[in-house]
């Protein structure tokens, strides 16, 4: 049986799960949907976003409708007459009018193990909490968020190298299999959703820049969670001490067993830049001060020593 589906997805994420979509012979995608392009960059330039780059490559129809709220909008996507609604990483909350077009409804690829880490940045947050594994779960798209039937689940483990990109990336391709094994199985009928247990459930809030700003008295293990999981976006940084002042990037380190006050510049035998946490310390392997390039720790001291004492703040 052949079915046809609308896909709906912005971000990098949701190029794999597409790409799967338009390789099952059994799936007719009837049009692609997206964020309108916008203007990035210095020069104003114009950017299409990932996923319309990817339908385009493909020969599909694409819209990018600001709002999916307006009358002649919902009647636009109601003539493709969609048997579902594929969903990930869109970037607009559909209404239940929206949800009840299709007669399989919509499913959502969500990049986390619900009911864990439902909302905006589950991948960074899974990281933050020591999570030991993540995962994708396809769910059942409803009015509350994440709140859905979970009709499959695929996990990966977090390891203590990875990072925020690394997990992406896994999570992406993890999508893509989650849609060619299962989707089929739901709409056929075969499989159906799982309500979560709501009591377990914990959110993934939007992140800001100033989340990345390191506390040096969290333990050197909550610090080293902080920079893998705001790698690449928003970064960590702390700021050099007087007469500096600047803003420093942190882009990679590793957990040691150093002690001082939190912040604080310890001697180290080997020339490595080791900065004390609340509990244990970091040697702080990658590093970019404002303006500058990504360099190495130990470079840094080289070219811009700080005393044995120096704070971080």
């Amino acid at each position: 049986m052949s079915w046809r589906a609308v896909y709906m997805g912005t971000a990098e994420i949701a190029c794999p799960p597409l790409r799967a979509l338009a390789g099952m012979p059994e799936i007719d995608i009837a049009a692609v949907y997206t964020q309108p392009d916008r203007r990035q960059g210095r020069g104003q330039s114009v950017r299409y976003s990932p996923v319309k780059k990817l339908a385009l490559e493909k020969g599909l129809l694409v819209l990018q409708p600001e709002s999916l709220k307006p009358a002649n909008t919902v009647e636009e996507l109601s003539a493709l007459k969609p048997d579902v609604l594929v969903v990930m990483a869109y970037g607009q909350i559909l209404s239940q009018q929206v949800l009840d077009l299709p007669p399989r409804g919509a499913v959502n690829l969500h990049a986390s193990l619900l009911p864990r880490h439902r909302g905006a940045s589950p991948i960074q947050q899974a990281i933050l909490a020591g999570d030991s594994e993540t995962g994708v779960t396809l769910m059942q798209m409803e009015a509350g968020l994440d709140t859905g039937p979970m009709i499959a689940k695929a996990s990966t483990p977090i390891g203590l190298e990875d990072t925020a990109a690394s997990i992406h990336d896994q999570l992406a391709q993890l999508s893509a299999n989650l849609v060619r094994e299962k989707l089929p199985d739901y709409l056929n009928g075969d499989i159906s959703g799982t309500p979560q247990d709501h009591s377990s459930a914990t959110y993934a809030g939007k992140i800001t820049k100033s989340d990345g700003q390191i506390l040096w008295h969290q333990t050197a293990e909550e610090i080293d969670r902080q920079i893998r999981a705001f790698t690449p976006w928003p970064g960590t940084y702390s700021h050099l001490p007087a007469p500096q002042k600047s803003l420093l990037k942190i882009l990679s380190a590793q957990i040691a067993g150093g002690s001082g006050i939190p912040g604080q510049v310890l001697v180290n035998e080997n020339g490595q830049f080791e900065v004390a946490a609340g509990q244990g310390s970091l040697i702080l392997t990658s590093i970019q001060r404002e303006g500058g390039r990504p360099i190495s720790g130990a470079d840094f001291l080289n070219g811009c020593p700080l005393p044995p004492g120096a704070i971080l703040k």
